[in-house]
């Protein structure tokens, strides 16, 4: 009788330690999974702001222009804006643009 809780007594411990160990494994694994740490070439948004922007993307081709020529490129558009598309085409366009968005809501039309 005795013999059986002393095995006793020596089990709990052993599946005690045992199963913190197995815990404390578990549990550091998935927190420093879960912990998001920004990458070190991540700059500060606070930096961001404050930065100045001397480059930009051209609105018509989304070529990088300095910013002289931005701006002078601003400035042609407002006196002549670039040429707008054929009535046709537009028209072709905001169909095919429909069409896609009913074919996104029913898949099961054939159009």
């Amino acid at each position: 009788m005795k013999l059986i809780k002393c095995r006793r007594l020596i089990k709990l411990p052993i599946i005690l330690g045992l199963t913190t160990i197995i815990v404390l494994i578990v549990g550091n694994y998935w927190l420093t999974r879960a912990i998001a740490i920004t990458p070190v070439e991540d700059i500060p948004e606070e930096i961001l702001r404050t930065e100045i922007i001397t480059v930009g993307r051209s609105p018509l081709d989304g070529k990088l222009l300095t910013a002289a020529e931005y701006a002078e490129l601003q400035a042609q558009l407002q006196i002549s804006p670039p040429p707008k598309l054929n009535s046709q085409i537009r028209e072709q366009v905001f169909l095919l643009q429909i069409r896609k968005t009913l074919l996104q809501l029913f898949p099961f039309l054939n159009i």
